[in-house]
């Protein structure tokens, strides 16, 4: 049993960012509905199907059940109506002004429940030029400072992060929030409205060492020669490593597992100020002594002198890493109709309270009957509104 068990949640979100932090939710015992449209949220047609779902669209929403209900429709609103009047948290993500449109603004919803937290995910909030824009996470990163954090070293030209990092981020900025308006109305027993922009959330992410150089406004400085980048990755005679050296203690054992004890007290790297300063040096010098070790040689004897360090796995690798298998970091669960199907676990492991995967994510419509039943409907109201195709009912 979850730490959110007894929490509804109503997933009204598309994509990765709401999509994502409503999955959280559901890994930590909260029962989210997923609120589709009839031809199913764009999510799942991106992607090869396997069992009638992408990958992609599984992992953004396990643990969770499918409605698809027409909500342009007048039955399909009073469902709606009927499922927020009992709910715990409601999350969208639709452009500003959309939920008002649909009749759902978040003060016509408050009326009807005042202890929902109402949850309203943007690309860049209410207020200014880009507030009307259509959002995905290449644009945040655009917009971020990302492509600059990601710039070549040696062209200056910006890159993107090769992952979608602005939704989640995003996800886990939500359902962190989720939690906290969650316990305010334990205490209160007040709901309450959470505006949360891809762009707010992104650059929070990378502002404590993305953006040092313009933290202090007295003595700001140029922030692509202040801010040292962690990608050291160095060639070995067999592959790739990484090391990270931030400590004299760790510089001193550096140096001694590559047997270079005089660069210890080198007036460019004795302080972890001078090695900073001197970074681009650094990694040169101690590049040309890692070429000279096989991959398994140097990180033995890295190891050994407690040196941070570890191989670069490729994303097959993960799976056989003894790291990996002996924290359970990646699941193999049996799905009916889906075979073996591996998840990253939840991150948080509750001592008393268990955070899992329970359920495939849902085919569309999935539960759609199932729903309705427990909100009253009879047979014959079901087969009317299947009829309409105000719902669908996943065969």
């Amino acid at each position: 049993m979850g730490p959110l068990n007894g929490i509804k949640v109503l997933d009204l979100t598309s994509m990765v960012s709401g999509p994502v932090a409503a999955a959280i939710l559901g890994d930590q015992g909260a029962e989210v509905i997923k609120i589709e449209p009839i031809h199913g949220e764009q999510l799942r047609h991106l992607g090869e199907p396997h069992n009638g779902v992408p990958a992609t669209f599984f992992s953004c929403n396990r643990n969770k059940k499918s409605l698809a209900v027409d909500l342009k429709s007048e039955a399909g609103k009073k469902i709606f109506w009927a499922l927020i009047e009992s709910a715990d948290v409601l999350l969208q993500n639709f452009r500003p002004g959309a939920m008002e449109r649909m009749g759902f603004a978040e003060n016509s919803v408050r009326e009807r429940n005042s202890r929902l937290v109402y949850v309203s995910i943007s690309g860049f909030g209410e207020k200014g030029p880009y507030s009307h824009k259509r959002v995905y996470d290449p644009i945040i990163q655009g917009l971020s400072g990302a492509t600059d954090i990601q710039a070549d070293r040696g062209t200056g030209r910006p890159n993107m992060f090769r992952i979608i990092l602005a939704d989640k981020v995003s996800a886990l900025t939500a359902a962190q929030a989720v939690s906290s308006a969650l316990f305010h109305r334990e205490r209160t027993g007040e709901g309450q409205h959470i505006k949360l922009s891809m762009l707010d959330a992104t650059v929070a992410f990378f502002w404590p060492e993305g953006m040092q150089g313009l933290t202090f406004a007295e003595k700001e400085t140029d922030v692509r020669k202040t801010f040292s980048s962690i990608d050291l990755i160095y060639e070995t005679q067999n592959g790739y490593i990484t090391i990270s050296v931030i400590s004299d203690k760790e510089w001193k054992g550096i140096c001694v597992a590559l047997n270079c004890e005089e660069l210890i007290s080198d007036e460019r790297f004795v302080t972890s100020l001078a090695r900073r300063r001197n970074s681009e040096e650094r990694r040169a010098v101690i590049g040309d002594l890692v070429e000279g070790w096989t991959s398994e040689e140097i990180l033995e004897e890295l190891d050994r002198n407690d040196v941070p360090c570890a191989p670069l796995l490729n994303r097959t690798e993960l799976m056989d890493h003894p790291q990996l298998i002996a924290s359970k970091t990646v699941e193999k669960i049996e799905f009916e109709g889906f075979g073996e199907v591996r998840q990253a676990k939840p991150a948080a492991e509750f001592s008393l309270t268990q955070s899992e995967i329970r359920k495939a994510a849902p085919k569309l419509g999935q539960h759609s009957v199932e729903i309705l039943q427990a909100l009253g409907y009879d047979r014959n109201n079901l087969d009317q509104l299947l009829k309409a195709e105000v719902i669908l009912q996943s065969s």
